[in-house]
């Protein structure tokens, strides 16, 4: 054991239970080493096997953390995930060997899974067979008891004493062999976050809250996979810019061609070709491939090939007939933006400032960030088209309604049931 293990160990025994150490002058110590080393990655089923009946006879709740490899691979999947389990100690799996951690998800599936950012890596561990039916998101804890910081490091370094190195928190984790350091961060991630579970469970305890972020947990355990989404190319970065139909559609032809290729190159859309110079092309509608090397984001280094497909995208989008262009902006299935109400509806308006107000107050009082209290999209279908007679009662069946739990329902129905009252100027 080395020195800095031994030090990370003495500590952690002035922290069991949740609170930060004992002294609370002292320099946050540095986490330099898991506390049984760097374990092997798993990447074979004997291993795995070994892994499954490890974390079944293990005790208490279970770490979970997952990496991928954004901005390099195509997707969101895992290729790597940390779990930590008290009997069990840590394991580090390779999902890209192994593929299925169904059998896994299932000897742990009753137990309760702790994730920081749950909805971050639930989707990627939903792809490999593992699904939590109970969980708790540490960040969501942190947001609701009133951390101003809610990133891991923070959290365990202002909760537990700790500092975490996160200097390979974004690089690509389909490497193989991943390089030790990397597997050291990994490992360390989850080394600590049940003690960060359990001290803010304690905090949340102590608030009143505790109950609250339960059924926050509920709620995002009990949560459908989202909905592919609709017209993904709108979401193009600068997309503000492109006013015209025909520009819009020269987006759509140079995105999906840009995703045909990273998918089946299995790299990061945003490496085939960026969005500046998707947005470029959509604005210049450029003639030919000499007009399009012009611009900027496909410059000297793209070959004749490149360009020529990328040209072929630009002039499928000049053919396609002006009943079948894009139409500007996407269906609205609810109120319109806020800017227009004063015009639209002055007296929804007024009902909205007031909410807003109210709302924020309320989120002052409760020390927790406006979004985690009610969700802005919420208070907006609730002020554009108030429920029939806007009392208490109609109030909480809206929220209800719109997928607020019942912690939120009881502490927002009043003020709202105040703001519907409120007259336009």
């Amino acid at each position: 054991m080395t020195d800095a293990q031994e030090t990370a160990e003495d500590s952690s025994l002035r922290t069991t239970g949740g609170g930060p150490p004992d002294d609370v002058e002292s320099a946050p110590i540095p986490l330099l080493e898991p506390r049984e080393g760097i374990p092997p990655v798993v990447a074979d089923e004997t291993s795995l096997a070994e892994v499954i009946a490890a974390f079944a006879a293990g005790s208490g709740p279970v770490a979970v953390d997952a990496e991928r490899a954004s901005g390099y691979r195509y997707g969101q999947r895992a290729y790597l995930v940390q779990l930590r389990r008290e009997g069990a100690g840590t394991a580090l799996i390779d999902p890209v060997a192994c593929p299925d951690l169904s059998g896994l998800g299932e000897a742990i599936s009753g137990v309760e899974w702790v994730l920081h950012a749950a909805t971050q890596d639930l989707p990627c561990l939903r792809e490999i067979g593992m699904v939590p039916t109970r969980l708790f998101d540490t960040e969501l804890a942190g947001r609701l008891a009133g951390f101003p910081r809610v990133g891991l490091g923070a959290m365990v370094e202002s909760v537990l004493g700790f500092v975490l190195e996160k200097g390979h928190s974004a690089v690509d984790w389909s490497t193989r062999p991943l390089p030790e350091p990397w597997l050291r961060y990994a490992a360390l991630d989850v080394e600590l976050l049940v003690d960060l579970r359990d001290a803010l469970e304690k905090e949340l305890d102590r608030q009143g809250k505790l109950d609250w972020a339960r059924q926050e947990f509920d709620a995002i355990a009990q949560a459908e996979p989202a909905p592919p989404r609709k017209d993904p190319w709108r979401r193009t970065s600068g997309m503000h810019k492109v006013r015209r139909r025909r520009q819009m559609a020269v987006v759509r032809e140079l995105w999906e061609a840009r995703d045909r290729i990273a998918q089946r190159r299995d790299i990061s859309p945003g490496k085939v070709l960026g969005d500046g110079a998707i947005v470029e092309a959509a604005l210049s509608l450029p003639a030919n491939v000499h007009a399009l090397a012009a611009l900027n984001g496909f410059g000297h280094r793209m070959g004749r090939r490149q360009l020529e497909q990328w040209q072929a995208a630009v002039d499928r989008a000049k053919a396609v007939p002006d009943a079948e262009l894009p139409q500007p902006g996407q269906p609205v299935t609810g109120p319109p933006p806020p800017r227009a109400w004063a015009d639209k509806d002055p007296a929804a308006a007024a009902r909205l400032s007031a909410a807003r107000a109210a709302v924020s107050a309320l989120a002052e009082q409760l020390n927790m960030p406006q979004e985690n209290l009610i969700t802005p999209d919420t208070v907006r279908r609730v002020c554009w088209e108030p429920p029939a007679g806007a009392d208490a009662e109609s109030v909480s069946a809206a929220l209800a309604g719109y997928g607020a739990r019942a912690w939120q329902v009881e502490l927002v129905t009043p003020v709202l049931v105040d703001a519907l009252a409120v007259k336009g100027a």
